[in-house]
């Protein structure tokens, strides 16, 4: 089996789904192919996510041209520090740059401000804090630039969608601090059980993908089994972190039924509770 191979369709849900978080411009497929595959499998909705002013802008135009994609749109946290002091030795995976300072973060910032004010943008993100990737002299940009953002959710009436990479006490004092907005989602949640608690008791929604589904995340399932149904979602982040049996091949939104059955398990729920939940979460969470 070829690790480039794509995984088969899954058994359609016979209730239908919304993938909160997934890549679009990353997969190999088109959009309207991506979207058909999701749909055989009643994956119904997506939720297209920006990672720089490029992909940002592609998101917004995807979601005005697709009445079942809704877009978010953000600064990555890893962008930040890139847009701030470029990146000489390529630790980015995304070529050598040159870096703006201050002006060009504010700038990116301003246009990702104006996306965020189209009706069909319905969220402000991946945004947050990535300690994994980014180190020290780069915290600054990224702190700057995710207070920015939570702003911006909060001044349009927008879902934050929060990237945290080993960065949970940071991203959770921040949110304290610059006050969350009405509607929080932690994307591919991956905190313990104590934090989901006190992500349920703040009402921050929190997304699970298919790591869930990985041998070694018993804390992930820990922390799906005390999250309050009604602040949880499911999300593929395709092309990554594809569902067991499939990881390493590539992820796209018609997987999403895989990693939800193995949710509901956790939850000790049928699928068909379980997924008509999330679709309704989903929609309130995003509000569309």
């Amino acid at each position: 089996m070829s690790r480039t191979e794509a995984p088969p369709l899954p058994e359609p849900l016979r209730v239908p789904v919304a993938d909160s978080h997934t890549h679009l411009d990353m997969q190999d497929a088109t959009v309207e192919e991506g979207l058909a595959r999701a749909a055989a499998v009643n994956v119904t909705t997506v939720v297209q996510v920006g990672c720089d002013v490029a992909g940002s802008r592609w998101a917004a135009e995807t979601a005005a041209a697709h009445p079942n994609v809704h877009a978010a749109v953000a600064l990555h946290p890893n962008e930040a520090p890139r847009i701030v002091h470029g990146d000489p030795d390529g630790w980015s995976r995304q070529g050598a740059r040159e870096g703006g300072g201050q002006a060009a973060l504010h700038e990116a910032l301003a246009e990702i401000d104006a996306l965020a004010a189209l009706d069909h943008v319905r969220g402000v993100g991946e945004t947050g804090l990535d300690h994994f990737r980014t180190g020290p002299e780069g915290m600054a940009a990224q702190e700057e630039s995710f207070r920015a953002h939570i702003e911006i959710a909060k001044r349009h009436g927008k879902a934050l969608v929060i990237h945290d990479r080993e960065a949970h006490a940071d991203v959770l004092r921040i949110l304290a601090d610059a006050g969350a907005p009405e509607r929080t989602v932690f994307h591919c949640y991956s905190g313990d059980a104590d934090m989901a608690r006190i992500c349920a008791d703040a009402g921050y929604f929190m997304s699970f993908a298919g790591n869930v589904t990985f041998k070694n995340a018993q804390p992930l399932r820990d922390a799906l089994a005390v999250a309050p149904t009604e602040l949880v979602l499911v999300e593929t982040d395709a092309p990554f972190l594809t569902p067991a049996p499939y990881r390493g091949r590539p992820n796209a939104p018609y997987l999403v039924p895989v990693t939800l059955r193995a949710m509901a398990v956790v939850k000790g729920l049928d699928e068909d509770t379980l997924a008509s939940a999330v679709f309704d979460n989903t929609a309130r969470a995003f509000d569309y």
